[in-house]
């Protein structure tokens, strides 16, 4: 009897053994630690992932890369790999995809389908290849593009969050989560396929979850995408990050003109336009739209000639903008080439030959309120008002009534060219419409302005009722209370004259222009004496219509 128990005890622990899945020795290979650390070194936290690619792509929770600076991964044979980009991130999973610095990993491979209820499942810890749980899958809920969120029925052991879920064929399925108390016998893993699939995309750049870490993003695989990323860093990274972003593109897509133009751009802002030249010719030389470079590079010359042509550089000037803009238009007619050469005929002052390149492209898909305005800018340098002013009706003319508020300035600018030929009641027009357009925004400068319309209109009540209302946004404005003053005089309101001289006085008692229409209006009221002692303040502080003024009310 002795001897038979002895056997049953054999034979059970023989199953026991058996019952170790065969793939647990090679699995454990691709199971991890990774700690995360912050910008002075100390420790963040740490979980456990494991490999899902041969070129160091991994899985983990994403938790410990919150406020990260860097991260490490020590393999199951103790060897240390930086952490090298992150490849994508979840919040709501708390699962990242990263790739760490090596040349080869050994990857554990995904299950291509779901687990289903009931599949029996083993969690592999990290650097274990005897005490490896097993568990019964109880719920598989299916979740974005046919995931699964796994509820097995296992107790963790302290220590296995983000550990792989592993089949009977030794596949991953899942990936475990933090438990919500230690010892339970429910836990719960999120698909391995879909932590797996996390990608960088060209707005992952504003993704909040992957901002939450300081570790360097990946950049897309796709090209498009990765230009995407480009144009979207350039208002999110600070230089140095963006600087070795635009470096990083380079190196996956040589043969991209992109990361060249890019990076040519940002030189020029670091001023040096060496590098920038030499990264512009590379771009046209990889380029198969070699059109569009000579564009782009017609426009970087351009914008350093314009806004920074205190830094001269001798290979650039606007003549070369322009030999890049025809070059463009050579290889490709489009009108956007002509209106790159019509702005560069404009900063040379060049205004007739802009002006005609610019009427080349009324009836082009260019045609536009812009492209008018600009023109009447060529007009306005030739001081033909009248050709400006037609123009800026043009300009106004592509929009339809009721005006919309991107009219509003091209109304404004009509306006402004209106008052400048003295067709005031025609500027005063125009002044009502855009108030109408931009009532929530006018300041005291738009009163102020239709003021002046106004006078020149000799539309006086109006222009009283306006410079109340820019005294009103400005109290404190001697500019405007000397104004008033002066109209209230012209239109015969002596005693309000009065009242706004003394005020415009006590605001800007160091200013003649309160003293000065305060003596002619006392003057005028019969007060000579102090009438004149108020002119001669004035003369005092050289105002040099005082003189005319004492000599006119002296006699």
């Amino acid at each position: 009897m002795k001897r038979l128990y002895t056997m049953m005890s054999m034979l059970l622990v023989a199953a026991v053994v058996t019952a170790q899945p065969g793939w647990v020795k090679k699995a454990t290979k691709s199971v991890f630690t990774v700690k995360t650390f912050a910008a002075d070194g100390s420790l963040i936290g740490s979980t456990c992932g494991f490999f899902t690619g041969e070129q160091g792509e991994g899985v983990s929770s994403f938790s410990p890369f919150k406020g990260a600076y860097s991260a490490v991964v020590i393999d199951a044979q103790g060897k240390e790999m930086p952490v090298e980009c992150m490849l994508g991130a979840n919040d709501t999973y708390d699962v990242a995809k990263f790739r760490v610095a090596a040349k080869k990993t050994t990857p554990l491979t995904i299950a291509a389908a779901n687990a289903t209820e009931d599949t029996q499942v083993w969690l592999l810890p990290y650097r274990e290849t005897k005490d490896v749980k097993e568990g019964t899958v109880r719920k598989a809920e299916k979740f974005g593009a046919n995931y699964a969120y796994y509820t097995v029925a296992l107790s963790m052991p302290e220590g296995t969050t983000s550990c792989p879920l592993i089949n009977a064929e030794g596949m991953a399925i899942g990936l475990m989560q933090q438990p919500y108390k230690q010892g339970d016998t429910l836990s719960y893993a999120v698909s391995a396929r879909y932590a797996d699939s996390l990608a960088i995309s060209g707005l992952s750049i504003n993704d909040a979850t992957l901002r939450s870490t300081h570790i360097k993003k990946d950049l897309p695989r796709e090209l498009e995408q990765a230009v995407l990323m480009l144009y979207m860093a350039q208002t999110s990274l600070d230089s140095a990050a963006y600087a070795q972003l635009v470096n990083d593109f380079i190196l996956r897509f040589p043969d991209a003109p992109d990361g060249y133009t890019y990076r040519a751009e940002a030189e020029v802002i670091g001023q040096d336009f060496n590098a920038a030249a030499r990264d512009m010719e590379k771009a046209i030389s990889v380029a198969s739209k070699k059109d569009e470079i000579h564009y782009s590079y017609s426009k970087l010359i351009f914008h350093k000639e314009v806004y920074m042509s205190d830094m001269p550089y001798e290979a650039w000037s606007l003549d070369k903008a322009l030999e890049e803009a025809k070059e463009a238009e050579r290889l490709q007619p489009l009108a956007i080439y002509r209106h790159q050469q019509a702005a560069v005929l404009f900063a040379q002052k060049k205004y007739s030959e802009a002006y005609d390149v610019y009427a080349s492209l009324f009836n082009s898909e260019l045609r536009s309120a812009e492209l008018f305005y600009e023109a009447s800018r060529c007009k306005t340098a030739l001081n033909d008002t009248i050709g400006q002013i037609a123009l800026l009706d043009s300009c106004v003319a592509t929009f339809s009534q009721p005006y919309l508020k991107e009219a509003a300035p091209y109304i404004l600018s009509r306006a402004q060219a209106l008052i400048d030929a003295s067709q005031y009641r025609k500027a005063v027009n125009d002044l009502n419409e855009y108030e109408k357009l931009m009532q929530a925004s006018v300041n005291a400068n738009f009163y102020y302005l239709r003021f002046q319309a106004e006078i020149g209109g000799r539309l006086y009540q109006q222009a009283l009722n306006d410079i109340n209302q820019a005294i009103q946004k400005a109290p404190r404005s001697d500019l405007y209370l000397a104004e008033k003053a002066s109209l209230l005089l012209r239109v015969g309101m002596t005693d309000e004259a009065i009242d706004t001289a003394r005020e415009c006085i006590d605001i800007a008692p160091e200013h003649s222009d309160g003293y000065l229409f305060l003596g002619v209006a006392l003057c005028i009221k019969g007060q000579k004496e102090e009438g004149l002692k108020n002119l001669q303040k004035a003369r005092e502080l050289g105002d040099p219509q005082a003189d005319d003024l004492i000599e006119k009310y002296a006699k």
